[in-house]
């Protein structure tokens, strides 16, 4: 049950404009985004931030994007954000379900990731979820992959999935209708 509940309609004006800029043309506003909207200062704030993490001008790809986004969610335990990024985006960037079941709870060794990139930015998010650091080693092998622009790119999404975690872990916004659960992809091996 929420903690804090998702605002509903009608909305006052500013909120209206503010979650309609959020979401793509036709689509209502997702509960944490209606939840973010009790603070309209910080969503005005992060929006710009978020547009840029989902964005065109990320220098990850958006394959890349999501393998990140899906293993931090789900390493925090976040059902909600990881479900929502499953449900709008994994097909369309070409995730297996074995990937997905693997950033779920497998790990960057699974057969079902053939591209060492890739297991590479698993590492990475998982160093820096149990570190808050990458070590030299896997600092030098990501550098051989990835630009530094990537790199920074790579560290603040992981950080910026994480805020998006606690928030609605702690704030309980209710899983998305028709979403995703870790459950779908529990025991089965990957």
């Amino acid at each position: 049950m929420a903690r804090i509940e998702p605002l509903t309609p009608p909305y006052e004006a500013d909120v209206h404009e503010q979650l309609t800029r959020m979401m793509p043309p036709g689509v209502d506003p997702i509960g944490l985004f209606r939840t973010f909207a009790h603070n309209m200062a910080m969503t005005t704030a992060m929006s710009g931030w978020g547009g840029y993490e989902l964005g065109r001008t990320l220098s990850l790809s958006k394959r890349e994007r999501e393998i990140v986004i899906d293993r931090v969610t789900a390493r925090c335990g976040c059902e909600y954000e990881w479900g929502v990024h499953v449900a709008f985006f994994a097909d369309a960037v070409g995730l297996s379900e074995e990937q997905v079941r693997s950033l779920t709870s497998g790990t960057p060794a699974d057969d079902c990731w053939a591209d060492p990139a890739e297991r590479l930015l698993i590492e990475a998010v998982d160093s820096l979820h149990d570190t808050s650091d990458i070590d030299d080693d896997l600092f030098a092998r990501l550098g051989a992959a990835l630009s530094d622009a990537q790199l920074l790119d790579l560290f603040m999404l992981t950080g910026w999935y994480h805020a998006i975690s606690f928030c609605a872990r702690a704030a309980r916004v209710d899983l998305e209708p028709g979403a995703p659960t870790f459950a779908t992809f529990a025991g089965r091996a990957p």
